[in-house]
């Protein structure tokens, strides 16, 4: 892939007399537009791409349903999304949650799967999902189009919170719907447009980088997080493991309880203590400071990167051996 010049111009000259196809930044930009290719074909589908994944999730919702609608999400899908659609619900959405190893509520209008879900790694019955009549998403930010490409599976859309594995540096703040149908993605770039949750050109230019070592980095995670999961799944420390089999999210719960897993948190010398995931650098926290009760409190999720697996299995061992 060849990265296009970054391009931050806000206005283009006319052409002709005449608005060509970048005039004005909120109205399309060509790094943004290059990325949205790239994605597309990343998933098979056309995508959009907003400046967060929460601002995707907001404007495919906004633009698809209307007051009223029922919002069926995946229970235990990650805990932000359903923060989201609470705040909308003063505008008369309404969301439940559903058991996504299963089929969705028959009154939805919209079912929101997770492949796997964040943190708790479960992954829906495609299957069942794709037979209702409402129209089906998946967010497959943690699988990536590396491991699930959900309008395969008969989704009409597929999201990605693009700060994560897609950018895969932890320096991009980005997201992306990708919808099976073109008709879809112009009304929902349309609507992005008009209330002006834009993405800008930078992380854009920055996600067209890391998408150059998608696969690479994936690969390298996944494999080092099946290698860590295993052992994890032995400890003496470990309570509880979850890995669905794919990606590079590990969740697994700490023996002792909610203070014994924030000292293995703290604990760590290589592993860094922070929020959010999907980068080069492995991060670790435990989730119950974000989702109080809806997860167990001594839950410790844990990002792989792409270090050293031996590295990796001495840090958290030693850290699980002071806890």
């Amino acid at each position: 892939m060849t990265l296009p010049p970054l391009d931050r111009s806000t206005i283009w000259p006319y052409e002709d007399g005449q608005p060509g196809r970048f005039y004005y930044q909120r109205n399309g930009n060509p790094v943004v537009a290059a990325a949205e290719e790239a994605l597309g074909a990343l998933d098979g589908g056309h995508a959009v791409l907003f400046p967060s994944g929460t601002g995707a999730a907001i404007g495919l919702v906004l633009s698809t349903l209307e007051p009223g609608s029922t919002v069926a999400l995946a229970d235990g899908a990650y805990y932000g999304t359903g923060v989201a659609f609470a705040a909308l619900g003063r505008w008369g959405l309404r969301h439940v949650e559903y058991d996504q190893t299963g089929p969705p509520p028959a009154d939805a209008d919209l079912v929101w799967a997770e492949a796997p879900s964040n943190p708790l790694l479960t992954l829906p019955d495609l299957d069942a999902a794709a037979a209702h009549p409402a129209p089906l998403l998946v967010d497959s930010t943690a699988a990536t189009p590396v491991h699930l490409r959900p309008l395969e599976h008969g989704a009409d859309y597929a999201l990605h919170s693009a700060t994560k594995f897609l950018g895969g540096h932890h320096d991009v703040l980005l997201g992306v719907v990708v919808c099976r149908r073109a008709e879809d993605a112009e009304r929902i770039g349309a609507f992005r447009n008009s209330t002006g949750n834009v993405p800008a050109p930078d992380p854009a230019w920055l996600l067209l980088r890391s998408l150059e070592t998608l696969e690479l980095r994936v690969r390298r995670q996944t494999e080092t997080a099946a290698e860590l999961a295993r052992r994890l799944a032995v400890h003496p420390h470990v309570e509880r493991v979850r890995y669905p089999g794919l990606g590079a999210l590990i969740s697994f719960d700490v023996a002792g309880g909610q203070e014994a897993a924030v000292r293995v948190e703290t604990g760590t010398a290589r592993i860094v203590n922070a929020t959010s995931l999907g980068g080069t650098t492995t991060t670790l926290e435990t989730r119950t400071r974000w989702e109080g009760d809806r997860i167990p409190a001594n839950l410790v999720r844990l990002s792989v990167g792409v270090e050293d697996v031996e590295r990796l299995w001495d840090d958290l061992e030693q850290a699980l051996a002071r806890a």
